[in-house]
């Protein structure tokens, strides 16, 4: 179910299992300046989802934000075949059913109420995160874990031995971003610039207050 996280943004979260573990995900929707809709990382598009969507605007942008967010794309796009859809980088190929508008990169496609930075260091997941400037909300998927709260014991002992003790990377993105840590510190300040108050993100708990601070302190082995 569709639920207020912060001014013209809703977020929903759902089960999902990854090698058998309950991670979950969570998909943003913003509605833009313009009245339009943005949906970002979306979730499978039951009656309940999209009867809730159409009743905040037009959905305009369908974005699959990296390489592990886009499995329910193609049925947003046979829903709202108006809708631009955006591609992380390299998943215009591993996705190449889906008639893709954009692939995405550094250069805001949503100017207007959007930043973005493409976290290339993150070789994995080659994710977009975008920055919603009049609420202050950085939106995304995986820039961050937060397991140590989860509800299921087996998550919180998983995320525990990959690291996640707080809200930040896992080892394996220590692993992926040392190879590269000079673009990595630089991708990462971008984000942590921004000054955001809020953080959605996929798995676990979205960060509700000070996420700029969150963020620099995750970072910070960088």
């Amino acid at each position: 179910m569709l639920a207020p996280f912060a001014e013209d943004v809703w977020i929903e979260a759902r089960p999902l299992r990854f090698f058998g573990v309950e991670v979950g995900t969570r998909m943003t929707v913003v509605r833009m300046r313009d009245g339009g809709l943005f949906v970002h990382s979306p979730v499978a598009l039951d009656d309940a989802t999209r009867e809730a969507v159409d009743a905040l605007g037009e959905v305009r942008a369908i974005v699959a934000p990296s390489l592990f967010h886009h499995l329910y794309v193609g049925e947003w796009a046979s829903a709202y075949p108006k809708a631009t859809l955006g591609a992380a980088p390299g998943l215009e190929v591993k996705r190449a059913d889906v008639a893709w508008t954009h692939v995405l990169g550094d250069a805001p496609l949503w100017a207007d109420d959007f930043d973005q930075v493409h976290v290339s260091s993150r070789t994995m997941e080659n994710e977009v995160v975008f920055f919603h400037r009049e609420s202050r909300t950085i939106v995304s998927c995986d820039i961050i874990f937060n397991l140590a709260s989860h509800p299921s014991w087996v998550t919180r002992a998983v995320g525990r031995l990959l690291g996640a003790r707080e809200p930040g990377p896992t080892v394996l993105e220590h692993v992926m971003m040392r190879r590269r840590r000079a673009k990595a510190r630089e991708e990462i300040d971008r984000v942590v610039a921004w000054g955001a108050e809020r953080l959605v993100i996929a798995h676990g708990d979205p960060i509700a207050s000070n996420a700029s601070d969150v963020l620099a302190r995750g970072f910070s082995w960088l």
